[in-house]
């Protein structure tokens, strides 16, 4: 049975539709309203809706698929090539259906209400560690203008700066900036307890996921690093192979080649970048405890380190 495919392009509160009909052949279009959008696919037969990969797509993913409709998401990487003329809401309609037409095309497996969830709280646990680095530097910048020089990492700066900016006889900068420095490092402190706070939840969520604690068993993956690879992947069978999979992370060698001849560069980087990080951390972590205290690692690593970098080895 042949099955219409609509092309649809996201927004917040215009939307729009391109498909072809089945029977007649004719082109179609039409502009829908947020509220319009269910109503209108609701009164479809079972269709493929092809959307691209981009805010809210998951949200409308599952809706339509409670619909009945078969939903393929596309990264919108491979869906710019076909728009035509200036890009416009129609026109990013029909490259949307131009590219659901392609038989090899990818889709982007569909996510879970529980995995975009995890992936928020990553998402804020990200952001509070990267506004608590920014205010530790800046502390450890303004002590060191004063001439004092403060270690490194947040837990050794609060332990040292803090007496050191409550005593009045010892400070060397001014009372009025040793106060709000004072107020900066309380900063410091309540935003790690946040911190801690999101990593106890997403360790509970990895602890009731079956997924999450199969591969946590592998060396170097912890819960950080295990919720995030399963809520980002969605459905592992949509990768044919690992090989698949470190590419989709952006893990694999970049190619360049003509002639029959192809050219190796470096790794690609797609993918989401902070699962990406993750991984070359929780590899770090089992090649130094490989090699700590004069330790003979697996033959294998042994052997790549011998012929390539460290942090070739790694990725």
């Amino acid at each position: 049975m042949n099955r219409t495919t609509y092309g649809l392009d996201l927004a917040k509160r215009v939307f729009q539709v391109h498909w072809v009909d089945i029977d007649t052949g004719e082109v179609k279009r039409r502009t829908l309203r947020r509220g319009e959008v269910l109503r209108f696919f609701a009164l479809q037969p079972g269709s493929v809706v092809a959307m691209e990969a981009c805010g809210s797509a998951h949200y409308w993913g599952r809706a339509l698929t409670n619909l009945g409709h078969d939903v393929k998401l596309i990264a919108a990487q491979f869906v710019r090539p076909f728009v035509k003329t200036n890009k416009t809401d129609t026109a990013d309609a029909q490259a949307i259906w131009e590219a659901a037409q392609r038989p090899e095309m990818r889709r982007v497996a569909l996510k879970t209400v529980e995995q975009q969830a995890v992936l928020g709280l990553h998402r804020v646990r990200q952001q509070l560690v990267k506004q608590r680095t920014m205010h530790a530097n800046q502390v450890r910048g303004l002590l060191y203008e004063f001439g004092v020089v403060m270690p490194q990492g947040w837990k050794k700066l609060l332990a040292e700066a803090g007496p050191l900016l409550a005593d009045d006889d010892q400070v060397a900068v001014p009372k009025p900036l040793a106060e709000v420095m004072g107020k900066q490092l309380s900063s410091i402190q309540s935003l790690s307890e946040r911190i801690d706070a999101l990593e106890r939840r997403i360790g509970l969520w990895q602890r009731g996921d079956v997924e999450c604690q199969r591969i946590s068993a592998i060396p170097g993956v912890g819960p950080l690093s295990a919720t995030a690879v399963i809520a980002t992947i969605g459905n592992a069978n949509g990768f044919r192979s690992g090989r698949e999979l470190a590419a989709f992370f952006g893990l694999v060698p970049r190619q360049s080649g003509t002639g029959g001849r192809v050219k190796l560069l470096g790794i690609s980087k797609r993918g989401d970048p902070y699962v990406r990080t993750l991984l070359i951390h929780a590899a770090r972590s089992v090649l130094v405890a490989q090699t700590r205290n004069g330790r003979e690692p697996d033959p294998w690593v042994k052997q790549l380190l011998g012929r390539r970098p460290w942090n070739v080895v790694l990725n």
